[in-house]
């Protein structure tokens, strides 16, 4: 306990002789330089600050601004100030873990469109196309998937380990390269191509917004 106090009392006592930066640009540099930023917000800055912990799925298509900062953005780096609802605010990346990624591709057949025993059908003729090289994956997903990526034959980018449903997890924990399988899921059929060898990347990122 005690080596946490006198912890606490040098990160205070490194504090002292801040003065209020005036200037935006001022502001980033002493947050990006503090042994601690969450604290120079505090009681330097006097803002209100908030932690959020931000789960990378994809490398690719983004879903919002905090995706794409939690995989792109540049540790202790600060973005902004960026404007959402009214509401005026800075980011750092204070932290992050990495995560095992996939690279993907699928042939979705849905089951509110087609009887299970005809999607099953369907699968296992797409199946025996791909065995035989009869056919390619890519051109299969451009005339059987029923999914959004039948218009990018097929592929779903690199996504992250615990994105996508459990089944096609444990299925691609224990895959290689090229290997093509089919799982079942409630809404129909995901026949699924690891297309290359699974890498790790930036799974998890601590960010910091300061309200300006």
């Amino acid at each position: 306990m005690l080596k946490y106090i006198c912890l606490f009392l040098l990160i205070i006592n490194s504090l002292h002789g801040y003065s209020q930066p005036k200037t935006m640009a001022a502001i980033k540099t002493e947050l990006e330089k503090s042994p601690n930023a969450p604290l120079y917000v505090k009681d330097i800055l006097k803002k209100k600050f908030k932690l959020d912990t931000v789960v990378v799925t994809r490398t690719t298509r983004f879903n919002s601004l905090a995706d794409s900062l939690a995989y792109k953005g540049v540790l202790r780096k600060v973005y902004g100030p960026f404007t959402i609802q009214g509401q005026k605010f800075l980011v750092q990346i204070l932290a992050r873990l990495p995560n095992t990624f996939y690279k993907i591709s699928q042939i979705f057949i849905d089951t509110s469109v087609f009887r299970y025993r005809i999607a099953d059908s369907i699968g296992n003729a797409i199946l025996s196309k791909l065995k035989n090289h009869q056919d390619s994956f890519e051109h299969l997903a451009q005339t059987y998937s029923m999914g959004g990526e039948s218009a990018t034959r097929g592929d779903l980018g690199w996504v992250a380990r615990g994105s996508v449903i459990p089944a096609i997890d444990q299925k691609l924990a224990k895959a290689k390269k090229g290997d093509v399988f089919m799982v079942w899921s409630a809404n129909g059929l995901h026949i699924i191509k690891l297309t290359e060898v699974p890498k790790q990347d930036h799974g998890v990122a601590l960010m910091m917004r300061i309200f300006l």
